[in-house]
Formats: structure tokens, C-alpha cells, sequence
């Protein structure tokens, strides 16, 4: 369907799916990608397969949170301008009003409330999510051998421990040159699909210690509009400016920061909502969160009218496709990493092939499986007391 056809539903499935998926998608990126091939592809044949590729790999082509400009897109897609607004935000809602939560827990008390128990069920569960989305999408993207190929090799590229930026644009152009043989043009294509470098020092440093909300949205926006990668690289920008820069937080303060990021729903660029909270309180939660986010939504709304042209041409449509290939590869890393941590006793296994079995033979909504997953590790721990 079309941005413009039946505009008034359509508004309302994106605000109320998004809104749902703010509230259930833990796991990081890959579990809600996961998740939204689920609801859009699958329960809802909003699209297909490939148009769904399509979308993920314009996401991971742009700097910010992958999977929150994905959601943005299938808003976009689905129900126009207003539905790119509706899905970023209300993705992005839940998670900003819990890590808020757990903000204002921390200043008052010191210290996070635990959410072991939670996530010991919930994390086997969104595993048995993301292998499931990786088998459904190998069929479309792993079209050709070489695109298998190009999946495995992002796969051992991840973990010789490359950043992930090395196995998505290396591999997307080299299946982009190999599919299409060399041409001059090549270069001018590398040149127009390569980030351009970035200054990491675009915006000017303040007096060590020395507050300022402008700053505090000036930063998180050049974090916005210049990072690639994990919560993981994340980490790293926030040190750079916040701790060593800005001097405005310790190094155990930023650790947690991550953490409240890492364990609630959603983006973890949220992450920016507990940073903003402990410099600026209130206002600088809000204004922290919309400086890191702001960027995702400008880029979406630049560049969704180019992704149909990529199929036009074959040099960006065999990198497109070079670009699915190697993000399939680098979720299925991932996935294995996360299952190394969460499935890590007889119970967690059990969810886990429970989940999948389901998942295979219902479409059952996924935020039910979530709830079971949440509901069984806190009874769990409960009788272990």
C-alpha cells in the first residue's frame, strides 16, 4: 500500500504499532528488526520481503540508531510524512519515559533498580525472534552465491573484530563491482555512497564543568548525524565528549547510562535520555533525546524518495543488495553472541525452542511471546529465592 491510499487508517496502524513495538522491543537492533519484519512483513503483508531488505539496508546505509530510522522508514512507507513522524516517535516513547524512570531512581537512590529477572526470560525469546527473521530473509536476500558468500564473510569479519562499517560497505561495493565488472564510473559511485569524513570536533568545546543545554543538544546532534555502529561505539563518543571533553559525568556514571540504555526497550540511544537527566535534569533529558534523534528523521526524509532509484540501476542495486547480504551476516553474529548470553540454563533453552516452534507454525502477535518470556523468568527467580 502506498503513503496516500486509506491515509486515516493507515495513521492509526503505524501509531499503534510503533507505540506497541516501543513497549516490548528489548534486545538491541537486531531483535527489532526482528520484530518489525515480523509485524509488517509477515502478520500485516504491508510489503514484501524485498521492499523490506530494501528499507533495512537504506538504514544501515545512514548515519544513527538502525533500527529506529528502519521504523521510521515503514512509517514513512506506509502511511507518508506523518507516519515517519508517528512510528520514530512513538518507537522512541517507551524506552525515553522508562529510562527517564530509572533516571530520576538513580539521582534520588544512588544506585539502578534490578531488572534481572525480567530480562532472563525476555532475552531467550527475542533470540528465537531474530533466527527466525534470518531464515525468513536469507530467501530473499541470499539471491546469488556471492551474496552468501558475502553474508559469511561479514560474519567472520565481525568477529576477527572489524567495525561493523568494514563488512557493510566493503562487502556492498565489492558485490557492486564484481556483479557489474569494472567500469570508470565505479569510483564515482564508491565516492557517492561513502560517508564523507566527518570533523569530530564540530562542535566547539565548553569550559570543563560548565553546563550549557546548547551545548548538550549541540553534542548529542553531531552524535546523531555522525555515528555508525553499536551501543558499544556509542560508548565510546559519549566518553570522548562527556567524560574526558565536557568533564560532566565519571566513567562509572556513563557505564550506567549505557546500562539503563542496554536493559529497557527500544533504542539504546536513549541512552541520551539518562546523560541529559543527571546534566540538565528534565530539560536536559528532553533535549538530549531530541538532539541525538533529530538527525535519523531529517536523513529519512532525504533519502526514502532515492531508495526505489536504487533498483534502476544495476552498479547501486547489486550494492544494495551487496549491503542486505552483508546485514543479514552481521545480525546472524550478533544473534549468536546473544544467545551465548541468554540461553544459558535448561529453562532459558526451553523458552528459547518454545518461542521458535510457536514463531514457525502461528503468527502469533510477538509481543504475547515477549510477555510469556518476561512472566516466566520473574516466577523463575522468584522460587529460586
Amino acid at each position: 500500500m502506498g503513503a496516500g491510499s486509506g491515509q486515516g487508517t493507515s495513521v492509526r496502524e503505524v501509531a499503534a504499532l510503533f507505540l506497541k513495538l516501543g513497549w516490548i522491543a528489548f534486545g538491541g537492533p537486531a531483535a527489532h528488526i526482528a520484530l518489525m519484519r515480523q509485524e509488517v512483513v509477515v502478520r500485516r503483508n504491508w510489503m514484501t520481503e524485498q521492499q523490506f531488505l530494501d528499507l533495512l539496508g537504506a538504514s544501515n546505509l545512514i548515519p544513527g540508531p538502525t533500527s529506529t530510522e528502519l521504523a521510521i522508514y515503514l512509517g514513512y512507507r506506509r502511511a507518508g510524512a506523518l507516519g515517519l513522524v508517528l512510528a520514530g516517535v512513538l518507537f522512541i516513547l517507551p524506552a525515553m519515559l522508562l529510562v527517564l524512570a530509572f533516571a530520576w531512581a538513580y539521582v534520588r537512590y544512588g544506585s539502578l533498580p534490578q531488572a534481572a529477572g525480567l530480562l532472563y526470560g525476555i532475552k531467550p525469546v527475542i533470540i528465537a525472534v531474530i533466527v527466525q527473521a534470518i531464515y525468513g530473509l536469507m530467501r530473499t536476500a541470499l539471491k546469488t552465491w556471492r551474496l552468501g558468500a558475502a553474508a559469511v564473510a561479514s560474519i567472520v569479519l565481525y568477529f576477527v573484530g572489524l567495525n561493523p562499517l568494514v563488512p557493510l560497505f566493503g562487502l556492498a561495493l565489492l558485490v557492486m563491482v564484481v556483479d557489474n565488472g569494472p567500469r570508470p564510473a565505479a569510483g564515482r559511485v564508491m565516492l557517492a555512497v561513502s560517508p564523507a569524513p566527518l570533523d569530530p570536533g564540530a562542535v566547539a568545546p565548553a569550559a570543563a564543568g560548565t553546563f550549557s543545554l546548547a551545548t548538550l543538544f549541540l553534542t548529542f546532534l553531531k552524535i546523531g548525524a555522525t555515528l555508525y555502529g553499536s551501543g558499544y561505539v556509542l560508548l565510546a563518543f559519549l566518553r570522548d565528549d562527556f567524560v574526558h571533553r565536557l568533564r560532566w559525568l565519571t566513567d562509572r556514571q556513563l557505564l550506567d547510562a549505557i546500562a539503563v540504555g542496554q536493559f529497557t526497550p527500544g533504542p539504546v540511544f536513549t541512552t541520551a535520555t539518562f546523560v541529559g537527566y543527571l546534566t540538565g535534569r528534565w530539560t536536559g533529558a528532553l533535549t538530549a533525546t531530541a538532539g541525538i534523534f533529530l538527525p535519523s528523521f531529517v536523513f529519512v526524509a532525504a533519502v526514502y524518495p532515492l531508495v526505489p532509484r536504487l533498483r534502476a540501476s544495476p552498479w547501486t542495486a547489486a550494492f544494495l543488495d551487496g549491503a542486505n547480504a552483508a546485514a543479514l551476516g552481521l545480525m546472524a553474529a550478533v544473534a549468536w553472541q546473544l544467545g551465548l548470553t541468554s540461553i544459558v540454563d535448561p529453562l532459558t533453552a526451553a523458552l528459547a525452542v518454545a518461542a521458535a516452534v510457536v514463531l514457525i507454525r502461528t503468527r502469533v502477535n510477538s509481543a504475547w511471546l515477549v510477555l510469556g518470556g518476561a512472566a516466566a523468568g520473574l516466577l523463575a527467580k522468584l522460587i529460586a529465592r
